[in-house]
């Protein structure tokens, strides 16, 4: 496979407090990849710090071979790179339809950011449904459909995903699930999905990283680690 994002020996601080101790991973074309943990252990931290949201002490990221350390967020967004942050932020009084639009915002083909929204509106028809809707009297599950669909519509290489489980009735969950399975596999989109829902993250995920308290613990292929007894201890809740 080739390796599409690197993160190598990165060293990011909060003020004098240590977010992440040097941790090196990889997201290669073409697959998922999981990062899970408890709350602090630096999971989101990594998103930020590869959106260019947080500045590094130490360390390179490099996308596709360019260096993204120092690069400023939008160029980062251009060069393919798209994050659904953590708390979905929608702007609210505006239409669902809106909302999609600003996520093409990098982009100036008219033609192609229509096939982006035909795109978006057939692989989350509730947003379809919802369309002329302020986006901000959705529920929290079809919220966090349409900042996906926003992601999308920069036509990402790569998509950030943090915590998009989070405050989602189980139902909807699976549909976000399933969702992010047929980005990665139909549209060619690789994914690197920050959850604290582990279960549901391993069993969607090629491979994954457990982090503890900002350093890599645990890493390898999905499927392995949802039968790893320390995973089912320290991350699962026990047996599955």
């Amino acid at each position: 496979m080739t390796q599409l994002l690197s993160f190598d020996d990165v060293h990011l601080y909060y003020d004098h407090v240590y977010a992440l101790k040097g941790v090196s991973l990889a997201v290669n074309e073409g697959e998922t990849v999981a990062l899970i943990g408890a709350n602090g252990a630096g999971k989101s931290s990594i998103l930020r710090a590869i959106t260019g949201l947080r500045k590094i002490r130490s360390g390179q990221i490099s996308f596709d071979g360019r260096r993204l350390d120092g690069m400023a967020s939008d160029d980062i967004v251009r060069a393919g790179i798209s994050m659904v942050p953590e708390g979905r932020r929608v702007f609210p009084l505006m239409s669902v339809r809106d909302n999609l639009l600003m996520g093409a915002f990098t982009r100036s083909s008219k033609g192609e950011i229509q096939q982006s929204l035909d795109m978006v509106l057939t692989r989350f028809p509730r947003l379809k449904e919802r369309y002329s809707q302020a986006a901000g009297t959705m529920s929290g599950g079809e919220q966090q459909m349409l900042v996906i669909g926003r992601a999308l519509m920069a036509r990402p290489r790569l998509l950030l995903l943090d915590e998009p489980s989070l405050g989602v009735a189980p139902k909807l969950v699976q549909d976000i699930a399933r969702s992010i399975v047929a980005i990665n596999r139909d549209d060619k989109v690789s994914v690197l999905l920050v959850e604290q829902n582990s279960r549901m993250a391993l069993r969607i995920s090629q491979r994954a990283y457990a982090l503890t308290i900002g350093s890599i613990a645990l890493s390898g292929d999905s499927a392995d680690m949802l039968n790893d007894d320390r995973v089912k201890k320290l991350y699962l809740g026990g047996e599955i």
